[in-house]
């Protein structure tokens, strides 16, 4: 090889090195991003069918954050997600065959899980319905009325 480099990792279906396993940092919202040191796997047998390839292979796998040992979420940020979801984050997989695949689903489902419990709801602003539309519903409501008004008289 003259000079070439190869790739070593994996390749995706492009035939592009897949930069998703590499990544050290987990982007879950625009200003937060976690290490991927700080999620725990652990490996089980997976249930269900699947052959003798089953009954060797771990690929269950389930993936624990803990929030309150996390460097990267501020105090503020920790007491939003332990008052949300609790103080342990936990994601299960074992939908594919392939541990390193479960490994990636079990990671996505964690990561959504910690944004949905970081996102700040909105307030609710109180609204009142114009004018014009009051009267629009009362005119209606009218109209509807003299129609079953009129019914009535012809039974």
């Amino acid at each position: 090889m003259d000079g070439e480099s190869r790739s070593s990792g994996r390749t995706g279906k492009a035939g592009t090195p897949s930069t998703r396993h590499r990544k050290r940092r987990l982007r879950v919202t625009r200003s937060v991003s976690i290490p991927r040191s700080e999620i725990d796997f652990r490996y089980s047998r997976s249930s269900g069918p699947g052959g003798q390839h089953a009954q060797k292979s771990d690929t269950r796998v389930e993936a624990t954050f803990d929030v309150d040992a996390s460097a990267a979420l501020t105090d503020v940020q920790k007491r939003r997600v332990m008052g949300r979801a609790g103080p342990v984050l936990r994601a299960v997989a074992q939908d594919e065959r392939s541990q390193w695949r479960n490994r990636e689903l079990a990671t996505d489902r964690l990561v959504e899980a910690l944004r949905e419990a970081l996102r700040v709801p909105r307030k609710r602003r109180p609204t009142k319905p114009s004018r014009a539309a009051v009267e629009r519903r009362l005119k209606q409501k009218r109209r509807r009325s003299d129609l079953k008004r009129q019914r009535r008289s012809f039974e």
